[in-house]
């Protein structure tokens, strides 16, 4: 796909086909998430590739299998979600996040060395590595498109993130910013409408 063409096909989808995914379509993909700008010109990124189903259960484990209703209206109500285009993907997405996972052709866990306490950081500096690493994962997402795949992604929320390194065994002096789903999107796969914003309003020319 001509570039302008993938950054309009790539969307967030959560319902996958059964489906597995070649590993050289996997390291092209992770190729091109390591071309992404680096803060320290180091890219001391790492990628752990999961496709065996065991693995892929066992990490995400700690994530609900099933939301209730009255949780995803708690959710909603606690983060102040008003917008209906927003209110509907949250919607899709939270009953979504273990199922997700558990389907998709492979899991990837990116990683990037943790320098700084990117949670409790003295200037906005610090957080130069943790952004540079969601460069590289924006190119991860527009290769996976590329090549015809979809993905989503998952913060890690309370423990999930230990978990993952109990599971995964990666080293105390990396961080893992997200968990990400890959795979060929179901024929069913919901298209939700996405709030848009008219370049007339979000484009400042010289100032605000």
């Amino acid at each position: 796909m001509e570039f302008y063409e993938v950054v309009e096909s790539r969307r967030t989808i959560r319902d996958f086909e059964n489906v597995d995914i070649d590993d050289a379509v996997i390291e092209r993909i992770i190729s091109a998430a390591m071309k992404a700008p680096s803060n320290d010109h180091m890219r001391d990124w790492h990628f752990i590739v999961i496709k065996d189903k065991e693995v892929v259960l066992k990490l995400v484990d700690k994530i609900p299998k099933k939301v209730s209703q009255k949780s995803i209206s708690g959710v909603l109500k606690n983060w102040n979600l008003n917008d209906p285009c927003q209110q509907n993907v949250y919607k899709d997405a939270i009953p979504k996040q273990y199922r997700m996972f558990a389907e998709a052709s492979c899991v990837v866990i990116p990683l990037l060395k943790q320098k700084t306490d990117i949670l409790q950081p003295d200037n906005l500096s610090h957080l130069n590595g943790f952004a540079s690493i969601w460069c590289s994962i924006e190119n991860l997402l527009l290769a996976a498109t590329a090549e015809g795949y979809a993905a989503t992604l998952r913060i890690p929320l309370g423990n999930e993130g230990e978990w993952a390194r109990t599971v995964l065994r990666f080293p105390d002096d990396y961080l893992m910013p997200c968990f990400i789903a890959i795979g060929k999107a179901s024929p069913n796969a919901p298209q939700l409408k996405q709030i848009e914003h008219p370049l007339e309003k979000v484009i400042h020319r010289d100032s605000w």
